[in-house]
């Protein structure tokens, strides 16, 4: 392949010619690798690779986006003459384009200070079979662990380039490794299943093979023989296992898009306090060895950590340059976007910071309640808030986990659970969206 910046510089002047005011090009190339083991048997060895340059144009207010897996400089002619062509035939669209002001020039060593690329471990086809065979293998030596559904290894790395005729020219590379477990313990009737699985952009930073066969096969055994809970109001301990995915609404509720369509439940509470004083939630696109690290955003603007909700009160919107112009403010660096789409909001490292209690001390003084640790199903209502979820957890008593329960559902309103969110101090980051713990009192439960 060719050098990214003579591909990026090609894009770009082949648009010029071709009549654009403005452009900016996005080059995007990967390479993964994965084994997948099943009851001791390879059942799939998988290699990709992508390749892929997106291309937008501005025509006074006009706009078109192009794509194209052949780089050749006459296929990149063909793309901009096309992209023209299109964004002539289209309607205005007065408020995409690139940011008004031209982007600094970005600190030479602003990527490698991410420390987003291994470059001491890259793993062949047979590590990673054996990775895979060997985490089954310590799952299956438990005791009533009757059979897997799948242990798998994998390695990736990516490159991603852009630029504009505004000025701005960079890339950035970034490797990946994952591991996931899942087994079936019981009999019959009486199984049950679970998992464990693990990413991370350094080898050195996975989790052992040996603590997710444990932990996959301990926590389908822990699942045994279920009960189904009483229809009534608890508080429920949300396992930080699941509790990011209460954070994943918040950020669908806080993009752009969705302000500026008014079909957020959030619309018009900037600034009020919707948690209680003791939650921060912080997106970091600068966080070292970060899953979503990134150094600048796809429109070129510098990345920088944002606070989206501050002691309790909501503090930002998550902003592209597109929402931003609607809604009469600055983008915040959070463009995301694949070679083949348009830029759109979206987040980087979001955490919801620990608080001071444990698991166990959140759940001390529960005399009867649920801590959850699995969700399924996604009725979550944006617009009102209104939220509903199939679950499965373990039954607490007088501040102990007992009998394992599914089966049964959880309902309540995100505003007000928001509001009653204890966050506990067991944060692990693991995830682009990362949560310790929590608790919220007064859940409606659905069950016998």
């Amino acid at each position: 392949m060719k050098n990214i910046d003579t591909l990026l510089n090609q894009a770009l002047e082949q648009a010029r010619l071709c009549g654009a005011d403005q452009a900016d090009a996005m080059i995007s190339q990967s390479e993964s690798n994965s084994a997948l083991v099943r009851k001791g048997v390879i059942e799939g060895i998988k290699h990709s690779e992508q390749l892929g340059l997106g291309l937008r144009v501005f025509k006074g207010k006009k706009l078109a986006l192009i794509s194209s897996n052949d780089l050749s400089k006459e296929a990149l002619r063909h793309c901009a003459e096309r992209a023209c062509a299109m964004a002539d035939a289209l309607p205005d669209s007065p408020y995409d384009g690139l940011p008004e002001a031209s982007p600094k020039k970005l600190d030479a060593h602003a990527v490698d200070q991410l420390d987003l690329v291994d470059r001491e471990t890259a793993l062949d086809t047979k590590s990673l079979v054996e990775q895979a065979y060997e985490m089954e293998q310590i799952a299956l030596d438990h005791k009533n662990i009757t059979n897997s559904n799948g242990s798998s290894a994998g390695y990736g790395s990516s490159l991603t380039g852009y630029a504009s005729t505004n000025g701005f020219q960079h890339y950035f590379k970034r490797t990946h490794f994952s591991r996931a477990i899942s087994v079936v313990a019981g009999h019959g009737e009486a199984m049950e299943r679970d998992y464990a699985s693990h990413s991370a952009l350094h080898f050195s930073d996975l989790r052992s093979i040996e603590e997710l066969g444990r932990e996959a096969a301990e926590r389908a055994l822990r699942r045994l023989n279920p009960k189904k809970p009483k229809t009534a109001s608890l508080p429920l301990i949300f396992d930080r296992r699941v509790s990011p995915s209460l954070i994943g609404h918040l950020v669908s509720a806080l993009n752009g898009a969705a302000i500026v369509q008014k079909t957020s439940f959030l619309t018009e509470k900037m600034g009020q306090d919707i948690f209680s004083p003791s939650v921060t939630i912080e997106d970091n696109p600068l966080r070292l060895r970060g899953l979503g690290s990134r150094p600048f955003d796809m429109e070129g603007n510098h990345t920088t950590h944002l606070n989206l909700v501050e002691n309790g009160a909501l503090k930002n919107w998550l902003l592209d340059t597109r929402c931003a112009r609607q809604l009469g403010l600055l983008s915040n660096g959070h463009a995301v976007r694949s070679y083949k789409s348009m830029p759109h909001p979206g987040v980087s490292n979001v955490t919801l910071r620990p608080g001071s209690l444990s698991p166990e001390q959140l759940m001390n003084d529960v005399s009867e309640g649920i801590l959850i640790t699995e969700m399924m199903g996604n009725a979550v209502n944006l617009l009102t808030g209104d939220y509903s979820r199939g679950a499965s957890g373990f039954m607490i008593r007088n501040g102990k986990i007992a009998e394992p329960l599914s089966g049964f559902t959880i309902a309540g309103n995100l505003n007000d659970m928001f509001a009653r969110l204890e966050p506990g101090n067991d944060l692990f980051i693991e995830h682009i969206i990362n949560a310790p713990s929590v608790r919220i009192d007064g859940m409606t439960i659905a069950g016998l």
